[in-house]
């Protein structure tokens, strides 16, 4: 099949090849197991196994909601290995209580009460509230037995990732109207329910394809959508991580990336099955330079010496119409 999508599918079993992985794991939106896409997922299998792998099967849809992620995120996982080397298992969920959006996010101060939040994505002196044990590891307060990831230097009275949307008034009286757990009329946006979980937070298109927004969720009681740092709560991510002060890309940061909580269910069974005993590490890590978050892509391609045409650009009108009026005459 000649498909854009089964190409880069086709090069990830190229650089699993490549690099003589012993084990890959490969994640992908669970739309890749119905209907003509099946297709692309069993061309996959397929090569995997012509270039000696084999694939653990039937394969995973994994609901992040199961593994104490506060979403509702579905996601195809793919578990494979040599021919010589056992296969591990596919997690299984854990049985407890699922985290509701309240104890993942209502332990944050509220944006709305920092005016320097217009301007800027962080703050030095935050307020915070009564922390759940979910949101006390998160914000360092706390230790997880199950967590063996580098302890990181950082002010934990810090917020970051939290630069506020200003809504119009009337969006704001559209918001507070919309009841937890409902859609809001006109936008389309999921109001959050306090004692639910989120809904998928999606990542949007890129720039090449048109910059569009992901609908955002509004917060459960305030009248705007959730900041960056709330929807990393809400992906599990631990409040030392920061990703890149501009809205739009922070989101789509989130948006684009496997639930560290899930990830870390999914990487447990491998090392069950290579019989490896993770250590806790020594010492600590210092945060990177915030310089690295204020990057535009031009900017980043010169700094890490690629191209600016790894991610594609963004597309005018104008342009559309030209390569529109281009294929039409190739036609």
């Amino acid at each position: 099949m000649d498909d854009p999508r089964n190409r880069l599918l086709l090069e990830f079993v190229r650089l699993t090849v490549e690099l003589d992985a012993r084990y890959f794991v490969f994640e992908n939106v669970k739309g890749l197991t119905v209907g003509q896409h099946r297709q692309l997922l069993d061309e996959l299998i397929d090569a995997f196994h012509d270039n000696g792998y084999d694939v653990l099967l039937p394969y995973r849809v994994l609901n992040a909601a199961e593994f104490e992620v506060p979403q509702d995120r579905r996601r195809l996982f793919l578990i494979g290995a040599k021919k010589d080397l056992p296969l591990p298992q596919y997690p299984t969920a854990i049985a407890a209580a699922p985290t509701t959006v309240w104890e993942a996010i209502g332990d944050l101060p509220d944006a709305e009460e920092y005016p320097e939040l217009v301007e800027s994505d962080a703050i030095e002196k935050a307020h915070f509230g009564k922390a759940s044990r979910y949101a006390r590891v998160l914000r360092g307060l706390a230790e997880d037995a199950r967590d063996f990831s580098y302890p990181r230097e950082w002010d934990l009275k810090r917020l970051t990732s939290s630069m506020r949307t200003e809504h119009t008034p009337l969006s704001q009286r559209r918001f507070k109207a919309t009841e937890p757990g409902k859609v809001e009329a006109v936008s389309r946006f999921l109001k959050l329910d306090p004692n639910g979980i989120c809904n998928t937070l999606r990542a949007g298109t890129g720039s090449d394809r048109g910059a569009f927004t992901s609908p955002r969720p509004i917060h459960p009681y305030a009248p705007r959508c959730i900041t960056v740092r709330e929807a990393a709560r809400l992906h599990s991510y631990p409040d030392w991580f920061r990703l890149h002060t501009t809205k739009w890309h922070g989101f789509r940061q989130i948006g684009n990336s496997v639930p560290p909580l899930l990830g870390r269910a999914v990487a447990s069974e491998l090392l069950l099955t290579m019989k490896k005993e993770p250590q806790r590490p020594q010492g600590s890590i210092e945060l990177g330079p915030e310089s690295l978050l204020q990057m535009t892509m031009s900017a980043a391609a010169r700094y890490y010496g690629v191209s600016e045409n790894v991610v594609g650009k963004r597309l005018r009108p104008t342009d559309r119409l030209n390569v529109a009026q281009f294929n039409f005459a190739m036609a």
